[in-house]
Order: C-alpha cells, then sequence, then structure tokens
C-alpha cells in the first residue's frame, strides 16, 4: 500500500492511542470537579454529539469540494486547540459545565469533518484491491487502543490529574497532523460544483445517495441501529455491574478492555476470509455481533457474572472486527467520487443523532424500569436489525 500510507496509518494510530487514553475524562471532570448529577453526565456525552452533528450537517458539500489533506491537517490542529482549553481552565480555576459542553461538541464536528474526509482521501490513496485490507489496519489500531488506552488513562489521572490525559490527547491530533502533512503523494484535485446547485439540495445529496443504492441503503440502516442500540445499553450495563451486581471499577474494566483483543482478531481473521467470499463474511458477521447481547441481561454478581459479560463482549467485538472494515470498504466502493464526502457525512450525523436519541431514551427507561427491563428491550431490537442487512442479491467484488 505504499509508504505513505503507513505514514497516514502511524498517524491515525498516534490519534486513536491519545484519545483511548482521554476515553471518560469529561464525564470524570464533570462528576468530580463540577459535581454534576447522573443526568447532567448523560446529558453532556449525548447533547454533544447531537448539537455537533447538526452543526456539521452543512458541512458535507463544504467537504466534497475541497482538498482533503489540508482538512485533515485543520480537523486535527482545530481539535487539539479546542481541547487546550479545557486543561487551562482546570489551571485557572475556572472549568465549568457549559466549558465542557461547548468543547463536546466542537469535538463532534470536528470528528465528521475528519471522517467526511478521510474516506475520498483514503480512496485515492490506496489501490482498489487494498481498501479492504487498508481498513482492517484501521480496524485493528481502534481496538488495540481501546484495550490499551483507558488504563494507562487511569493511571496518568490517579498520578498527574485528568490535565495529563487531556494533554495526551491534545498532542496526539498535532502528531496526527505532523503525520498526515508528511504525506508526498500528490492529491488528485476535487471534484468541481455544478454551477446552478442549490444549498439544500447538496447537503441533502448524501442521504439521496445511500437512499437510491440496494447496497448502501441496508447498511446504513443496520450499522446507524446497531451502533445506536449498543451505545445506549452500554451507560445501563454499567450502572447494573456497578451499583446492583457490586463489581469493582477494576472488574468493569476487565469487562470492557480484554475483549478489545478480539477486535484486532477479528479485523485480521476478516481480512483474510473477505478474499474469498466478503458478501458471506459481511452478512455472517454483521448478525454475529448482536446475537451475544440477549445474554447480557441474565449476568449474576460474582466471577461466573463477569465472566458471561467479559463473553458477551468478546463475541461482540470478535464480529465487528470483522464487520466494519468490509462494511467501510462497500461504503469506499458504492458511492461515486463526488458524492463520498456527502455520504460520509450524512452517515455519521445520523449516527450521532441516533446514538444521542437511544443513550437519554434507554437512561429514561432505566430509570423508570429497572436496568434490566432496559438491557433486554435493547437486545430484542438489536436482534430485529439482523433483517435489515443486504440480504438480497449478490454484494459486488471490486473490479
Amino acid at each position: 500500500m505504499g509508504t505513505d500510507f503507513s505514514r497516514l496509518w502511524a498517524a491515525y494510530a498516534v490519534s486513536a492511542v491519545g484519545s483511548a487514553v482521554a476515553t471518560d475524562v469529561f464525564a470524570w471532570l464533570a462528576v468530580t470537579v463540577l459535581e454534576v448529577g447522573a443526568f447532567q453526565v448523560s446529558l453532556l456525552t449525548a447533547v454533544g454529539g447531537a448539537f455537533g452533528a447538526l452543526l456539521a450537517l452543512p458541512l458535507g458539500p463544504w467537504v466534497e469540494f475541497r482538498r482533503k489533506r489540508p482538512l485533515l491537517v485543520g480537523a486535527d490542529l482545530a481539535r487539539c486547540a479546542v481541547l487546550l482549553t479545557v486543561p487551562l481552565a482546570l489551571a485557572l480555576d475556572a472549568l465549568t459545565y457549559l466549558h465542557l459542553l461547548v468543547v463536546a461538541v466542537l469535538m463532534a464536528v470536528g470528528q465528521i469533518v475528519f471522517v467526511a474526509a478521510s474516506g475520498p482521501h483514503l480512496r485515492a490513496l490506496v489501490p482498489a484491491e487494498a481498501l479492504t485490507a487498508a481498513n482492517a489496519r484501521f480496524e485493528s489500531v481502534q481496538w488495540t487502543s481501546s484495550a490499551v488506552g483507558p488504563p494507562v488513562g487511569g493511571l496518568l489521572v490517579s498520578a498527574l490529574g485528568p490535565a495529563a490525559s487531556m494533554l495526551v490527547d491534545a498532542a496526539s491530533y498535532l502528531l496526527s497532523a505532523v503525520g498526515v502533512r508528511s504525506l508526498r503523494t500528490a492529491e488528485p484535485a476535487p471534484p468541481r460544483r455544478a454551477g446552478d446547485a442549490r444549498r439544500l439540495r447538496e447537503i441533502a445529496e448524501g442521504w439521496r445517495i445511500i437512499r437510491r443504492d440496494r447496497v448502501l441503503w441496508p447498511l446504513f440502516l443496520n450499522t446507524v441501529a446497531v451502533s445506536a442500540l449498543i451505545m445506549a445499553i452500554a451507560p445501563v450495563l454499567a450502572v447494573l455491574m456497578l451499583r446492583e451486581l457490586r463489581f469493582t471499577p477494576f472488574q468493569y474494566g476487565l469487562s470492557v478492555g480484554v475483549p478489545c483483543v478480539a477486535g484486532v482478531v477479528g479485523a485480521r481473521v476478516g481480512r483474510r476470509l473477505a478474499r474469498g467470499n466478503r458478501r458471506a463474511v459481511l452478512l455472517g458477521a454483521g448478525v454475529a455481533r448482536v446475537l451475544w447481547i440477549p445474554l447480557l441481561p441474565l449476568a449474576g454478581p460474582g466471577w461466573g457474572g463477569l465472566a458471561l459479560i467479559t463473553a458477551v463482549h468478546t463475541g461482540t467485538v470478535l464480529a465487528m472486527g470483522m464487520f466494519n472494515p468490509i462494511m467501510a470498504t462497500y461504503r469506499l466502493e458504492r458511492a461515486a467520487r463526488d458524492g463520498l464526502a456527502r455520504v460520509l457525512t450524512a452517515w455519521s450525523v445520523t449516527s450521532q443523532l441516533a446514538r444521542a436519541g437511544c443513550v437519554l431514551s434507554w437512561g429514561l427507561l432505566a430509570t423508570l424500569t429497572a436496568p434490566r427491563v432496559a438491557m433486554a428491550a435493547g437486545a430484542l431490537l438489536l436482534l430485529a436489525t439482523a433483517p435489515t442487512l443486504p440480504w438480497r442479491g449478490a454484494l459486488p467484488d471490486p473490479e
């Protein structure tokens, strides 16, 4: 895939590890420094993503018709600068809940811009036959950083305070920008905007492209629903484990961190299996990633319950590691070059809004009923997503 891909991969790896080190640091700051309640902590996550998605909505055409590499560098530098305001506010004893909320929104906008620009940039940089392998490499990094980052971040917070983990995250964005800036392969000219294009139509074009495509549309429905429901169940499971089942934070961390190794394995195995039949791997892994979740409400206290939760997470993450790179490759292949950034923007915006709505809804459901009831409802809906996968017709392989 070339030297430039290696540099891009290294830049992504640095950024992913930095973000993983700072996992949940906003929630930690909200609880320990600002002393806000549980609902405000959930609101910080949900509203930050939702408002960020709404602000990013008109940016799809803006990204589409510009060179992608400067946008990647700019998104990294902007997120670095935004993050640095939090340690500065801490040092001045001036941190507020509103400040954290604004930072969360701006970080979400930066993430959506980065994703929208990175897809077309990767497709132009890597040969078509290597896209699945490239996406599998990125997927492996994501799961490796998810396994290693949070424990390292916890140690940093314990030893040096929350500002240390945020400084690491900010530095990782800066290093990522330097890595992207170091690429030598000439970037192709961006698509040209039609002279008579209407602004609202350009913004909505990403959703229209997805809706018209017989592969993208079911993948869109499936991935948005699955990611939103899994995100909704996660905080409810944390309440069940830490409050009702009396697991320690260390045991909770084990149940989340150890299964991430399976994501690395899944990305490697899925990449090899996909050489024979991508369709079978995509559909099989797509179903497998929701089959384990209904076992979560059955977990009890003690090491037996912890083993069950860890096994469920492991099976789910293994299937996701196989599914995600192939899904990402189909998404890059199916969208036309002059619509890909808008497709990725539409995908990210919809996912962010769906996650925010589901997180708040399931938090309310768990409050009105019980965590196990809310988790069972989410598990049943996850099973119902399996028919939305692209079962009809053959999924084409790259030409």
